[in-house]
C-alpha cells in the first residue's frame, strides 16, 4: 500500500462517524438482549457484516486522520497488533483496528468475545481444539492439540469470537499491511486464562509472569551473548534442581544456543530423568517449536504473497492432501508444479550452505557447490512424488539420495513427502575419475 498525502483534512471525519455509528449499532441491539453475553458475538458478527468496513473505508485516510486528529478514542497500552488502534470505546465493548506487516498470531484462545473483519490483506485461519487436557499448574496444561479445519480468509471475510477454549485459532498474515476490524468485549468473566497453545502438547498462560525464572532467561542470553564456557553447565545444574513449569520455561529459553553447540541431548535427558513420563510429551513440543520460530521468523523477510501462502500452509497444515487442495484453490495448474516453482524460487544459497526454507543441503555430500543447489532441488521434485528419477540424480549413490531424503524430511517439507527411496537398480554409480 503507497500512501499519497492528503490534504486538509476537516475538524470532523468520515472515519469517526463510521465507526461511531457502528458501535452505536451494535450497543443497540446489544441491549435488546438484556447484554446477554452468548448473543455478542452474533450481533457483532451481523453489524460487521452490514456495515462491511473493507469496501466503506478507506485506509489511507483512516491512517491519516488518526495522525493528524488529537480527538480520539483512549488508546490502550497494548502490545497486541503493529499498532492496535481503538476506533471506539464503550464501558461494554469497544472496537480495535489490529495492523499486521510481519506478524503471525501464536495459537491461542480469548477471555473475550465478539467478531473480527478482514479489513485490508488476507490471512491463514486455524482452528484447533484441545484435547485429553491435564493441568500441572494452574498455568500450564499438557494434552493435545487437533488441528479442526484451516480457511482462507480474504479480504471482506467476518469470523465470530468466542471466549475459552470453543475459539482455539491462529492467523498468518499474507499481505503487508494486513488489517482486521475486532469488536470485542473487555473481559468475559470466567473464561480465563487466555492460554497460548505450542503444539502439540503444551498450553501455556502468557500473562503469568514468574519474575525469577524471567531474569534467570535474561542471565542466560547474557551467558550466551558472551559465549560462556560454563552455558551448558550451568543449565543442567539448573534443570536438576527445577520444577516442571520453571525447567520448561528454561529449556525453551536455551533450546537454540544448546543444540547449536551439540548440547540439548544431554540436557534434554536430565529434564526426562527428573520428570519422567511427564517429560515425554515435551519432546515432539520442543521439535515443533524450533520448527515453527524458523518458518515465523522466514515470514519477516518474504514479501511475496505466494512465498508466504505457502509458508503458511507448511505452518498450519498438516496433510498433504490438504495443502495441495488449498493450493488448487487459490492458484491453476497443478499444485506439485506449483511447489516446485515456489522451492525454485526460495532456495538461498548462503554463507551456511544450501537452502530450502528449514532443510539444509546435507555437508557431508562431497559434491561440486556449483552442482548443490540443482541436485536438491531434483531430489526434492522426485520426493514430492513426480514419479522421475532425473539425469541428476542418476548420478548420485542411494546413500546420497537418501541423506538428502533425510535433510526433507526432518523439515517443514516432510508433510509433503511421499516417495520413501529410490530404487537401486535405477541409480547408476558416479564414476570416479
Amino acid at each position: 500500500m503507497v500512501l499519497v498525502p492528503r490534504k486538509g483534512l476537516g475538524k470532523s471525519s468520515r472515519m469517526d462517524s463510521f465507526f461511531k455509528k457502528l458501535g452505536e449499532s451494535v450497543y443497540e441491539q446489544w441491549k435488546k438482549e438484556n447484554f446477554d453475553l452468548s448473543r455478542f458475538p452474533g450481533i457483532a458478527l451481523k453489524a460487521l457484516e452490514k456495515s462491511n468496513p473493507s469496501k466503506n473505508i478507506d485506509l489511507q485516510e483512516l491512517i491519516y486522520d488518526f495522525l493528524l486528529r488529537d480527538d480520539q478514542p483512549f488508546q490502550t497500552s497494548s502490545g497486541f497488533g503493529q499498532p492496535e488502534l481503538i476506533a471506539y470505546d464503550n464501558p461494554k465493548f469497544y472496537i480495535q483496528l489490529l495492523f499486521w506487516l510481519d506478524g503471525t498470531t501464536d495459537i491461542h484462545q480469548h477471555e473475550f468475545s465478539g467478531a473480527f473483519h478482514v479489513m485490508a490483506g488476507s490471512s491463514i485461519h486455524s482452528h484447533y481444539d484441545f484435547v485429553n487436557a491435564r493441568s500441572v499448574t494452574p498455568h500450564f496444561r499438557l494434552g493435545d492439540l487437533k488441528l479442526q479445519n484451516v480457511q482462507i480468509l480474504e479480504t471482506g471475510s467476518t469470523i465470530p469470537i468466542t471466549s475459552g477454549r470453543s475459539c482455539i485459532h491462529s492467523l498468518f498474515h499474507l499481505e503487508t499491511p494486513s488489517v482486521t476490524v475486532v469488536i470485542r468485549t473487555h473481559t468475559d468473566p470466567g473464561t480465563g486464562p487466555q492460554f497460548t497453545y505450542l503444539p502439540p502438547h503444551v498450553a501455556l498462560d502468557p500473562i503469568h509472569h514468574d519474575a525469577l525464572t524471567m531474569r534467570r532467561k535474561q542471565l542466560l542470553d547474557v551467558l550466551e551473548r558472551t559465549e560462556s564456557p560454563d552455558y551448558a553447565d550451568i543449565v543442567a545444574e539448573m534443570i536438576a534442581e527445577l520444577d516442571f513449569e520453571r525447567g520448561f520455561f528454561i529449556l525453551q529459553n536455551c533450546i537454540s544456543h544448546l543444540g547449536n553447540h551439540g548440547e540439548w541431548e544431554r540436557i534434554w535427558r536430565l529434564f526426562e530423568k527428573k520428570h519422567g513420563a511427564l517429560a515425554s510429551p515435551l519432546a515432539p513440543t520442543f521439535r515443533e517449536i524450533i520448527r515453527r520460530d524458523a518458518l515465523t521468523a522466514m515470514r519477516s523477510t518474504i514479501e511475496d504473497v505466494e512465498h508466504r501462502f505457502f509458508l503458511a500452509l507448511l505452518l498450519n497444515v498438516e496433510s498433504r492432501e490438504e495443502i495441495l487442495r488449498m493450493i488448487s484453490k487459490k492458484h491453476r495448474g497443478a499444485p506439485l508444479a506449483t511447489i516446485t516453482r515456489w522451492a525454485g524460487e526460495l532456495l538461498q544459497v548462503t554463507d551456511t550452505g544450501i537452502w530450502l526454507l528449514d532443510a539444509a543441503f546435507p555437508e557431508e555430500l562431497a559434491l561440486d557447490p556449483e552442482d548443490q543447489p540443482q541436485v536438491f532441488l531434483a531430489a526434492l521434485r522426485y520426493f514430492l512424488g513426480d514419479g522421475k528419477v532425473s539425469s541428476v540424480l542418476n548420478t548420485l549413490k542411494k546413500a546420497e539420495v537418501a541423506r538428502m531424503r533425510a535433510a526433507l524430511a526432518n523439515s517443514s517439507w516432510k508433510s509433503l513427502l511421499v516417495t520413501p527411496s529410490i530404487p537401486t537398480q535405477r541409480i547408476a554409480p558416479r564414476k570416479v575419475k
